[in-house]
């Protein structure tokens, strides 16, 4: 599905963007791992919108998902 919003909200210290929502998925919440700073924090299980992605970044693991566009299963 295109042309939802999507929120995004930011630490009011440095600007970074900790977390955001859509509109058509209400139920989750996007949060920016880089704005956990628990190194024991454990590795992604899904990758989305892969296609726009830095080439210089890689996801591996066998657990994870990869998804060139969105990742929200449909019910």
């Amino acid at each position: 599905m295109s042309g939802g919003k999507v929120r995004n909200y930011f630490c009011p210290d440095c600007g970074s963007t900790v977390y955001w929502q859509a509109d058509n998925l209400p139920e989750m919440i996007g949060v920016a791992v880089g704005a956990i700073a628990d190194p024991d924090f454990p590795a992604p299980v899904r990758s989305v919108f892969e296609q726009s992605k830095h080439t210089w970044v890689e996801i591996g693991g066998t657990a994870v998902e990869h998804f060139q566009q969105g990742g929200a299963r449909k019910s």
